[in-house]
């Protein structure tokens, strides 16, 4: 015989003699403080388990995933049993003794007894089968292990000769993820609905002298598999066997469960410009490919605010609709009320995404908000504080072997109280195609690319009489097409020649656009953008080419392997172009750095070109270790032997900002120093920095670093940043009416820096900080401690917040999240929630 089991206790007493009943006893009060709010709401609402779509404490779009990864999936629990019983299959049985009872028509297996049937395994100390009742009956140590991964303890187990009708005494289930049911007596009927007397459910585990963490225990629990419900009766939900809340009548969908009608779990918080916050999500499943979910949220100090979601999934791809709104009163919101007196009214906001696969190589897809205002999706928390602009998009993509295309619209808006009507604009469409030859042209690679742009612009200008005044728009049409030839070449010394050569053609359209060169001295003698505007139709020719020489010294060791690598690089333009005069839209963001130390152009777009003969020099180390340690180093300068430096005066937009910073390090004969340095010596320590320093002083003009470091429990994650030449304009004085002035230079530094630190197997503190060291202010920073193990988590988070515009204030936030397996998670939180650093706070 072998040894009985001692079925799960379920949530039992303490054990008197346990050693860690203190310290249970002092979680156990902490928990029940902390908890008691989420039992509240956990009796009074059925919860639809598995939709990820109940909203946040306030109002948000995105998801959050469980703690628990995939032991959380469904069917880990109550999976679909098989009801497809085959019955051509033979049963088949093993025992150390088998009578046959002809008077009684059974079958008696006594010792050791296994029987196999339809992936059912059936281990007992006894098994009586009774072949005019079709019954099996199982005494002893019985042991069911199911094919969904479910395995079955009892001392007396009475089922159907299907396996699918059953009657158990003292019944354990432990499922695939190791969580328990226990109950007293259960019963199986119809093949379809099981009922469990006195029975316990916990996916926490125990080590049999205390109770786990947290379960349900019941007077009934009835699992309808057709209905995909668990209905509880008379329960109580217990925190280390102590009953926390009374339950008298509680259903929830069951594990196996992914999309089902009802109430999600409540939204609880507070905001100081919000006040307090409650609602109640509810969830309609309407199909098997689209669902509804809608919320109404009471805000204490806003009133009502809707929101709602539509899901739609389809053969080739998916879409949402979310919709958000509220009656505003204006004389509740923070700040000016003469400023806000122009939001009262309904203010909302309807975002949609899409996706589609038209064929194997062509997609299409959207992503668009359109709002009442700019300030309602930050103040309502739908958006990070920190979004300052708005990018609508809509776009078909096609790529093969050597074939892309890409059509896209876009719809650009500013976000901020000091945008100007410029920031409001349109592309219909750009349009981008790139092609590779298949065969080598002249021994090289050849490519074709094409670039489309139709650009509108709102620059706020107006034309016509004082009586009849009209707005114009800066209107930009441009097509660019290129031919690019390269090859590679190798002598017997092992010195590299790329031969290179690029053909483009440009058709530029532009109205009423501004002068970038128009800059004047108003009366007091200050730098100001004059708003010179023109229309023109402009065509250039661009033929460039040259080459790149390098020689690799290569030297092996017991250590590793270095390379020194010289590398030089000669590129002729056409030694002036006419483009100073001309707008500047995507060739904005100039930062010359190692990455683009030997690029033929190093603008970001088109509109601007790279002019004259340029000379790119530098010296590569590289070192790769044995065992998988690796550092490189790469250090150059650039030189402009002849012809204009486009990189010099880039002119003005008509805001007053440069088109492209000036004090961008090639502005000058010889270029600024540019370090790159890639270290790695172990897998757990990584190290990049991008530095730049001045060509004459050797002063440090820029820098960007980053760093990831792992040691034993301790990960760390850091990053600099440094500009000595940023450049701003004040919005204090941009004055409407009146002629903006030119940015100036602004230093900027800052440093990022988040570290967690695992204390024990369940316990974590985290940190993370975004300090300005310019004006030494943190502008953002958080401390985090975690409690997590295999049936729950618990996060307390601080976040601090110094950001504002408008009715967005600097704020603290406290929150509070806790997850329990298989019923969901809830988050409490006080204090201004917000999305900063494009986190989101919420429940679910």
């Amino acid at each position: 015989m072998r040894e009985g089991r001692i079925p799960q206790e379920g949530c039992g007493p303490l054990s008197e003699g346990s050693s860690r009943r203190q310290a249970r006893r002092a979680a156990r009060a902490l928990l029940r403080l902390v908890l008691v709010s989420f039992i509240a709401s956990f009796s009074t609402f059925a919860q639809a388990q598995g939709i990820d779509s109940s909203g946040a404490t306030l109002p948000n779009a995105k998801k959050n995933k469980s703690s628990f990864g995939a032991a959380n999936s469904p069917g880990t629990i109550f999976g679909k049993v098989n009801t497809n019983i085959d019955r051509a299959q033979p049963m088949r049985l093993q025992g150390d003794q088998l009578i046959y009872d002809k008077s009684g028509d059974r079958v008696i297996s006594r010792g050791n007894v296994e029987i196999f049937y339809n992936n059912y395994i059936l281990t007992a100390d006894e098994v009586v089968y009774d072949q005019s009742g079709g019954t099996l009956t199982a005494v002893g140590n019985v042991t069911l292990k199911e094919p969904q991964g479910n395995i079955v303890h009892a001392d007396r187990y009475t089922l159907t000769d299907d396996f699918r009708d059953g009657f158990v005494s003292a019944l354990s289930i432990v499922s695939a993820d190791k969580s328990h049911i226990s109950a007293d007596r259960a019963t199986r009927r119809e093949g379809n609905i099981t009922e469990f007397e006195n029975g316990k459910f916990t996916p926490c585990q125990s080590d049999g002298n205390t109770p786990p963490l947290w379960c349900i225990s019941a007077a009934r629990i009835i699992h309808d598999q057709e209905a995909a419900t668990l209905t509880y009766q008379d329960a109580y939900f217990q925190i280390y066997g102590q009953p926390i809340f009374y339950l008298p009548y509680f259903q929830s969908p069951d594990p196996s469960v992914k999309r089902k009608s009802g109430f999600l779990t409540p939204d609880y918080g507070h905001s100081s410009t919000l006040g307090y916050i409650t609602g109640i999500p509810y969830f309609w499943n309407l199909a098997p490919n689209y669902d509804v979910t809608f919320e109404p949220l009471y805000m204490s100090d806003q009133g009502l605010f809707l929101k709602g979601e539509w899901r739609h999934r389809l053969a080739n791809g998916e879409y949402t609709v979310k919709l958000a709104g509220i009656d505003q009163n204006f004389k509740d919101l923070p700040g000016d009320p003469v400023a806000n007196e122009k939001l009262d009214g309904f203010r909302g906001s309807v975002e949609t995404h899409g996706l589609f696969s038209l064929s194997s190589w062509w997609k299409f897809g959207w992503d668009a908000i359109v709002e009442s205002d700019d300030q309602f999706r930050r103040f309502y928390k739908l958006d990070s504080v920190l979004v300052t602009d708005r990018v609508n998009q809509v776009y078909l993509t096609g790529q093969s072997d050597r074939n892309y295309f890409n059509a896209t619209l876009y719809q650009f808006g500013g976000l901020l109280t000091d945008d100007t009507p410029r920031t409001e604009s349109y592309t219909h469409p750009i349009i981008n195609y790139n092609y590779v030859f298949a065969d080598p042209v002249a021994g090289g690679e050849l490519k074709w690319n094409t670039n489309v742009l139709s650009f509108t612009r709102a620059d706020g200008s107006t034309t016509g009489t004082p009586s009849d005044p009209r707005q114009t728009d800066q209107n930009i049409n441009r097509v660019i097409t290129e031919l690019k030839w390269r090859r590679r070449l190798t002598d017997r010394l092992g010195i590299s020649y790329t031969p290179f050569a690029d053909v483009r053609g440009d058709i530029y359209g532009y109205d009423n656009v501004t002068n970038p060169q128009s800059v004047v001295l108003n009366a007091a003698g200050t730098e100001v953008v004059s708003s010179e505007q023109f229309s023109s139709t402009v065509t250039r020719g661009v033929v460039d080419g040259g080459v790149l020489v390098s020689y690799p010294w290569v030297a092996n060791s017991s250590v590793g392997s270095h390379i020194i690598e010289p590398i030089g690089q000669v590129v002729v333009h056409q030694e002036s172009l006419p483009q100073r005069r001309l707008p500047n839209e995507d060739a904005q963001s100039l930062v010359f750095d190692d990455t683009n130390l030997f690029a033929t152009s190093k603008f970001s777009g088109y509109d601007r070109i790279e002019t004259g003969t340029r000379v790119n020099a530098g010296l590569q180390y590289t070192f790769q270790s044995n065992d998988g340690g690796y550092a490189r180093f790469l250090a150059g300068q650039s030189y402009q032997l002849s012809g204009e430096n486009a990189y010099l005066f880039p002119g003005r937009t008509d805001d007053g900002n440069f088109t492209f910073n000036p004090a961008n390090g090639l502005e000058t004969r010889n270029s600024d120093y540019v370090l790159g340095a890639y270290f790695a010596p172990i897998a757990d320590f990584r190290i990049i920095s991008q530095s730049r320093f001045d060509q004459s002083t050797f002063a440090l003009r820029r820098q960007d670093l980053a760093a990831v470091a792992k040691y034993g429990p301790l990960s760390v994650q850091t990053g600099y940043s440094y500009d000595a030449a940023a450049l701003f304009t004040n919005p204090d004085d941009l004055v409407p009416g009146t002629t903006p002035p030119i940015a100036t230079p602004t230093r900027l530094e800052e440093i990022l820096g988040s570290a967690t630190l695992q204390l024990t197997n369940r316990w974590s503190l985290g940190g993370s900080t975004r300090y300005d060291l310019e004006t030494g202010n943190f502008r953002y920073d958080s401390v985090s401690v975690k409690y997590a193990d295999e049936c729950f988590v618990l996060t307390a988070s601080y976040i601090q917040s110094n950001y504002s515009d408008l009715s967005i204030e600097p704020d603290q936030t406290v929150m509070l999240r806790f997850e329990f397996k298989h019923l969901g998670d809830f988050a409490a939180t006080t204090g201004n929630l917000d999305f900063n650093m494009g986190g989101d706070q919420r429940t679910n």
